[in-house]
């Protein structure tokens, strides 16, 4: 299974950004979706997931501002990031569980500017 993760770039803090990433491969069965983030320094963090049956996980530091989206029949997720602040900066890398084995994008580098 290959990830392809776009969308990211340089914005302006209270910005929008959208990211995307598609499965590719010997895909059966996805159990679940999700993006992680790592910023400079810092260790990789849960940013949302979503799972076959839709339900999704934030956690507080973009709660009501990210929204995850998985199209399984796409096997495509997609991050819709509004209201990015400079904490937000970082490498998104999405990730996908397929038939329990766990496979990572290569990250796309999103920056928000003050």
């Amino acid at each position: 299974v290959q990830l392809q993760a776009s969308g990211g770039g340089s914005v302006q803090a209270g910005g929008s950004r959208r990211l995307s990433c598609s499965a590719s491969g010997s895909i059966f069965y996805m159990n679940a979706m999700s993006w992680y983030r790592q910023a400079p320094g810092k260790q990789r963090e849960l940013v949302a997931s979503v799972t076959r049956s839709g339900s999704t996980n934030y956690p507080n530091s973009v709660k009501g501002r990210f929204t995850i989206s998985g199209d399984y029949a796409k096997n495509t997720v997609y991050l819709q990031m509004n209201s990015l602040k400079p904490e937000d900066t970082a490498v998104y890398f999405c990730k996908v569980i397929e038939r329990g084995s766990v496979y990572w994008g290569q990250g796309t580098l999103v920056t928000v500017s003050s």
